[in-house]
């Protein structure tokens, strides 16, 4: 039933209490970012810790959800243990038809459970279940017990946290599914602070598609341009792996640190490989035609027993970048190793890869010892690494209890910030040039994916300040717009402007179809004013030396000009922030 509110679960963990809230303002923010950031400004603290128990952990998806192919995603919103301020982070799997089955548009969890416990979420049955018993156990234990306690068919999801989460680290992320993940800037440790192992959502109620033939003709043609084109193709085929090569070919993959970025001892870790000899299949999130997860399979003998086990594991880019080339890993299947020990770990695998890799050159330069890493970490070596992952998540001693806060809280503590490939998080994989060292910095997500400055990096070569700023702005505001319906922004070449229009129209959201673009940029200001409200200041992000030591295609980059626009960025985000709204320290009620 498409209605003009959002329909809202908020649940009490500390009391136990229940509502649905009806909540206006479909028109001004869509739903999914927007929806995020409005019921963040309501629930949420701005002033308050991370981990005050009042503050909320907020999912919330999009008016097509449900409705048209890739509005897969959900949103996920908080306020940081990396950073103390509001942060997003989004995920797949089945996570975002589960909720629009159980006839929500978003779910807020505020309070601390009294144990270890699991929030189970239907259209009809809502309880707080305690399950101190599964508190310490990894992701993969975790899931099936938790599947064959609540089993259920259909649109389920199980989200869920590992050691990580539980410690209230940082670098820990919610996995969706076992193969999807709200990876970055810590949502797992804010489900951690709340006693919360798992959620899950039984998506158990049916909802009416439109009527009539209009509704029909877009989809059908939104299903073709997904499955008959080449327009999605890219992304079932190799998929983003197929990043690793063109990137290494342009001289702007990082390697070892970014202390190199190109190597032809990627030839082990390209997309071309991981599908020749360690592929095993293809999976998709609900409601996806195009299937772009790719799995591989890692084998462990048990030698005493004379047996095999096989581990699916799902791999891409990002994942292998950070535990790739990042730590000179030139093996398909050994990153499949190590991304199956930081899946287990409930780890982010970026910033932990990221991490290690500067603990990695810091331990060869003398500034840290064998002491801290208690293995001797080294640049190919996968075993000290897997070693290394657990150390992280457990925070076995002070160093590692430091660096799973932030690379950089590390490097305060024993210096060799210069080298640290922090861009307001640990770095994506993508050594592109100015653009993108800023648009990450500086990002709301500190994400690839906020705007597209690794494409502009790319595909323009002038370097004027006010171009790039511009380009960055109005791309971060189009992706607004796209991660409020929530798709999957690998859809983001199918789903332009007019076809939007078109899906929105077709099941009876014809004033926002009429408004994208007002819609959009104030979910983009409202965005912002929920960042900066909590905390955030661009002149406080520095870009360590190492970015401009860098040397790609385009040759070195300039730091007075890296210095320049990241100013010129900043301030326009501030100004995107003072267009109205909440003011700076107050408390939502």
């Amino acid at each position: 039933m498409i209605r003009d509110h959002f329909r809202v679960l908020v649940v009490n963990l500390s009391s136990g209490q229940k509502s649905i809230a009806a909540i206006d303002g479909r028109d001004k923010v869509a739903g999914g970012s927007g929806l995020a950031a409005m019921l963040f400004e309501k629930y949420g603290f701005l002033d308050r810790p991370w981990n005050d128990p009042r503050q909320p952990l907020i999912f919330a998806i999009g008016p097509l959800t449900g409705y048209f192919p890739l509005m897969s995603k959900t949103v996920c919103a908080f306020k940081s243990p990396y950073h103390d301020q509001y942060a997003e982070s989004h995920g797949g799997g089945r996570s975002a038809m589960s909720l629009r089955f159980a006839d929500f548009d978003g779910l807020v969890i505020t309070g601390r459970a009294k144990s270890g416990s699991a929030l189970i979420v239907g259209s009809r049955h809502i309880e707080i279940k305690d399950i101190h018993y599964l508190w310490g156990t990894d992701l993969h234990v975790a899931g099936k017990t938790l599947r064959r306690m609540f089993p259920g068919a259909g649109h389920r999801t199980i989200l869920r946290i590992g050691p990580a989460g539980e410690r209230q680290s940082p670098m820990a992320c919610i996995t969706a599914d076992t193969y999807r993940h709200f990876g970055r800037l810590g949502g797992g440790g804010v489900m951690g602070s709340k006693n919360l192992k798992a959620i899950m959502v039984h998506g158990d109620a049916a909802f009416p598609l439109p009527e009539g033939g209009e509704y029909v003709k877009v989809f059908e043609k939104v299903h073709a341009d997904m499955t008959s084109t080449g327009m999605m193709s890219k992304y079932h085929n190799l998929g983003t792996p197929g990043n690793v090569k063109g990137l290494n070919d342009i001289k702007s993959l990082p390697i070892r640190n970014l202390q190199a970025t190109a190597d032809p001892a990627v030839a082990g870790i390209t997309g071309e490989r991981f599908a020749e000899v360690a592929l095993l299949r293809n999976a998709a999130c609900a409601g996806c035609p195009v299937g772009c997860i790719h799995i591989g399979f890692q084998r462990e003998r048990f030698q005493e027993e004379n047996r095999y086990l096989y581990r699916q594991i799902a791999y891409d880019f990002e994942l292998i970048f950070a535990v790739g080339s990042m730590l000179g890993i030139m093996d398909c299947f050994e990153v499949l190793k190590l991304i199956d020990v930081a899946e287990k770990m409930g780890l982010d695998v970026i910033s932990p890869g990221v991490s290690l890799a500067w603990a990695t050159e810091a331990l060869a330069k003398g500034i840290i010892t064998t002491k801290e890493t208690i293995v001797p970490l080294a640049f190919g070596n996968s075993s000290v690494y897997a070693d290394a992952l657990q150390y992280l998540a457990y925070g076995t001693n002070e160093f590692y209890q430091l660096l799973s806060s932030g690379t950089l809280k590390a490097a305060e503590r024993y210096g060799g910030g210069d080298f640290a490939c922090v861009l307001g998080q640990e770095m994506a994989g993508y050594a592109t040039g100015r653009a993108f060292f800023v648009s990450q910095a500086l990002g709301l997500r500190h994400s690839h994916l906020d705007a597209g400055g690794y494409s502009y990096d790319q595909k323009h070569t002038g370097d004027n300040v006010e171009d790039v700023v511009k380009f960055l702005v109005e791309d971060e505001k189009k992706r607004c717009f796209i991660t409020s319906m929530v798709a999957c922004l690998f859809a983001r070449g199918v789903y332009r402007d007019e076809v939007l229009g078109n899906c929105l129209k077709s099941i009876g959201y014809g004033g926002l179809a009429d408004n994208m673009d007002s819609v959009a940029g104030e979910i983009q200001r409202l965005r912002w004013r929920m960042r900066v409200g909590s905390g955030f200041r661009p002149e406080n992000v520095s870009i360590p030396k190492r970015f401009s030591e860098v040397t790609n295609r385009r040759g070195p980059v300039d730091r007075d000009s890296l210095e320049a626009l990241k100013a010129a960025y900043g301030k326009r985000i501030l100004e995107l922030a003072k267009d109205s709204g909440t003011e700076e320290g107050t408390a939502a009620p």
